[in-house]
């Protein structure tokens, strides 16, 4: 199957919510997907853009998506942080999801980045099959830390 990868444009954004969504079921997190196709234009194509995505795109129909940022690291510097990256169930096998990860690997070479982080949830043997195919070192030492929306607000210092 022929797809090509492409920069994705504001156009893309309804669909990447699509596949977003798509992978909140997969990793059985359905009704936690909060971000809104708005959201996901003022924050990708806004005054302050946070964040870019590759497409792969086979046909008119786009069938994954790889969404990056930049952050910093204390100890080396500038490096590219991989949030997502979705190839859409009926397509997974095409080699999608192999490009997007290139595309974002390259992204990060050009920019020099002191290295190229993503997680991946300890259950999805094949993603960490395929990250491990690459020589990756997938970390199990680090505790991930977050607080919510609410428990931000609800914070009293």
């Amino acid at each position: 199957m022929d797809f090509v990868i492409r920069k994705g444009r504001i156009e893309d954004c309804r669909r990447t919510l699509e596949l977003i969504q798509e992978l909140a079921v997969y990793e059985k997190a359905p009704n936690e997907v909060g971000v809104t196709v708005q959201d996901f234009k003022e924050d990708g194509f806004g005054v302050r853009s946070i964040f870019e995505f590759l497409v792969a795109e086979q046909g008119k129909e786009i069938i994954g998506v790889a969404i990056f940022y930049e952050k910093y690291s204390t100890w080396k510097g500038r490096c590219t942080y991989l949030e997502d990256l979705i190839v859409t169930e009926s397509k997974r096998g095409v080699g999608a999801g192999k490009a997007l990860f290139e595309g974002v690997i390259n992204y990060a070479k050009e920019r020099n980045s002191g290295r190229m982080e993503w997680q991946v949830l300890d259950w999805n043997q094949p993603a960490i099959d395929f990250y491990k195919s690459y020589n990756a070192e997938l970390d199990g030492t680090w505790y991930n830390g977050r607080f919510t929306k609410e428990q931000l607000q609800n914070i009293n210092l």
